[in-house]
């Protein structure tokens, strides 16, 4: 079965990332992409210009008549404005595909810095959606936020993902990216301990949609079967590919290129 994932999030007219990036991942890994888009942006390289929030009856509605059809071996959220979309997508969840494998990408701020959820929305998300997840994705200034706390090295990202697994969910992938250095470490925490990758920084500004893209990568892996640490393996091999071989488009944080097992060798 090539897995099929149902993606919950907002719209990037840019093509970085949000559900553009979302549905390449998806497709590029052999998995079917289908989508509840949770609210449209005017936005590109350098920066987000406008939010246009759909309404959570009609978020509701795309989900419903997805499940109900085509059906969701794996789901994946992104983009949740404000809380009365994360109490409708519990809510459906609960009923529709409450054995359904879960990633949240608690997506807070645009890569230029827009925020991107409302402050109240934040609990919502803690109370309603985390509890449920397979894996959460967040990258440090995410954490930081849902945990309260600074984080300013590997030991306080082990901290922080043992203190968000509280939550109720069942890993808890920490994002080092943001840290200073020439590598990269990523920490994934669960129940049985943890477990660190490292990577060479790829010094590029071309990483538009990276939270995005390994979400829904991770996504992909769990709807194919793979357990959660083989599919964080994967898709952290499928973005620092992506990264490398950015095609270098607009004047700011310009996208992956997420069709890179389709290019020529350069």
């Amino acid at each position: 079965m090539r897995g099929r994932v149902l993606i919950v999030a907002g719209s990037d007219s840019g093509g970085g990332a949000g559900i553009q990036a979302d549905i390449k991942t998806v497709t590029m890994l052999g998995a079917y992409a289908a989508t509840a888009i949770t609210a449209l942006t005017a936005q590109n390289t350098e920066g987000v210009f406008g939010v246009l929030p759909i309404p959570a009856d009609f978020i509701r509605r795309q989900i419903e008549v997805v499940l109900d059809d085509i059906g969701a071996d794996a789901v994946k959220t992104g983009m949740l404005h404000d809380a009365a979309v994360i109490e409708t997508l519990a809510a459906i969840l609960q009923e529709r595909a409450g054995a359904v494998p879960l990633v949240v990408d608690p997506v807070m701020a645009a890569k230029g810095g827009a925020r991107l959820i409302d402050p109240d929305a934040v609990d919502a998300l803690k109370r309603l959606l985390i509890g449920r997840a397979t894996v959460l994705t967040p990258n440090l200034p995410e954490a930081e936020i849902l945990w309260g706390s600074a984080i300013a090295d590997v030991v306080t990202m082990r901290a922080a993902g043992r203190e968000l697994l509280r939550l109720g969910c069942r890993a808890v992938l920490v994002k080092g990216g943001h840290l200073p250095g020439d590598i990269v470490t990523d920490v994934l925490v669960t129940a049985a301990g943890s477990k660190m990758w490292e990577s060479p920084r790829i010094a590029s500004r071309h990483t538009h949609g990276t939270g995005c893209t390994l979400a829904s990568a991770i996504a992909a892996g769990l709807a194919q079967g793979l357990g959660v640490e083989e599919a964080v393996d994967h898709a952290r091999t499928y973005v620092q590919r992506a990264i490398a071989s950015a095609p270098g488009l607009g004047r700011g944080h310009g996208p992956l290129d997420h069709a890179h097992p389709l290019d020529p060798p350069r």
